[in-house]
């Protein structure tokens, strides 16, 4: 009975020391990461990295229309080889 006491006892004050003191390091990590992510060189830093990657989206979505309009026709050329459609139609593309 006494082991238990002093067990539940053991484990509570160590709770209360632990909580305590990991709310006390989540509050330093917070207040550096605040310091951090509000200096005016992080700031420069991060808007010219996102000026930066939305340079190169548009430069890749471009490559990638030129590729798609190379393909289409190449497509185009492929299937346009005069080969007459049942009917006598011609190809649509």
């Amino acid at each position: 009975m006494r082991f238990r006491l002093g067990l539940i006892l053991g484990i509570g004050i160590g709770y209360v020391l632990g909580t305590r003191a990991g709310r006390e390091r989540y509050e330093q990590i917070r207040e550096g990461w605040s310091r951090f992510s509000g200096s005016p060189t992080v700031r420069r830093a991060a808007g010219r990295t996102k000026d930066m990657a939305g340079e190169q989206g548009k430069r890749a979505l471009q490559v990638v229309q030129q590729g798609v309009e190379k393909a289409g026709a190449a497509v185009k050329d492929r299937l346009g080889k005069d080969e007459p459609l049942p009917d006598g139609q011609q190809s649509g593309l």
